[in-house]
């Protein structure tokens, strides 16, 4: 019997050194496992700084150019009064007449001109007694008012008409000239041009930092455009809105846009 049970204490003892080298290469893989996320985390780390915007180079280009427009819209407006609506309505029928008589005379091509409907409202007169209360309102008369626009590429003939609405008035007609608008009808073009030109412009600054560093710029990491400002010639930043400018009241214009790039640095 003591024979027997020693044998069984010694395999107990056999067992035991089983489960501690178990305990052991358990405890290996595990350091081992952890130095190698460390690696891999120290290593993401490393990239991350490479790639990163915090880490990269970030330069912000800008182009401007000067243009004409090549197209010119001009308004005007003109009105009569009568007692009846029929009375008004014959009165700016007229008038209509004679301002499209005019235009045309003066160069102005019929597709070039658009005449808007005629809007009427009725006009009212207060009356007041002796001692100055009011007594009521009553109808007197009818007001029209009708508008016209002309668009055309000879803005040299529509500026010339806008100007020099004498003879109108001179025949009878209450005509209100509005200042011309001018637009570009190649704008689109013009906003490809300054884009090419801006990050142009951006990426040597990159360039101009990198080299001033002692880095090489790696992989475009973003790029950003800023809004159109579009603004009369020689008016200065001062025009410049936070949503973009844009200018129709003059005929020389200056377009400007800016572009913010973000290299990673190497």
């Amino acid at each position: 019997m003591d024979g027997k049970k020693e044998i069984e204490e010694r395999g107990g003892n056999r067992k035991g050194g089983a489960g501690e080298w178990k305990s052991v290469i358990i405890a290996l893989i595990a350091g081992i496992t952890a130095i190698v996320c460390v690696v891999i985390f120290s290593g993401s780390i490393v990239d991350y700084k490479k790639t990163s915007g915090a880490g990269g180079l970030t330069a912000t280009g800008s182009a401007s150019l000067d243009f004409e427009s090549d197209l010119v819209v001009w308004r005007g407006s003109f009105s009569a009064y009568g007692t009846t609506p029929k009375e008004a309505y014959a009165i700016i029928k007229k008038d209509a007449e004679v301002v499209r008589q005019y235009l045309l005379e003066n160069g102005v091509a019929e597709d070039e001109l658009v005449f808007s409907s005629v809007d009427i409202s009725q006009r009212y007169r207060t009356e007041y007694d002796e001692n100055g209360n009011y007594i009521r309102d009553y109808p007197d008369g009818y007001d029209l008012y009708q508008s016209l626009s002309v668009t055309s590429e000879d803005i040299d003939k529509v500026e010339n008409i806008s100007r020099d609405i004498t003879k109108l008035i001179e025949s009878g007609v209450e005509f209100v000239s509005n200042s011309p608008e001018y637009y570009c009808t190649k704008l689109d073009e013009v906003k490809l041009e300054l884009i090419e030109k801006a990050t142009d412009n951006a990426k040597q600054r990159i360039d101009i930092m990198a080299a001033g560093t002692g880095s090489r710029t790696g992989a475009l990491l973003s790029a950003n455009l800023g809004v159109f400002q579009i603004t009369a010639k020689n008016s200065g930043s001062g025009e410049y809105s936070y949503d973009g400018a844009f200018d129709t009241s003059s005929r020389y214009k200056t377009a400007m846009i800016t572009v913010r790039l973000n290299y990673a640095a190497e």
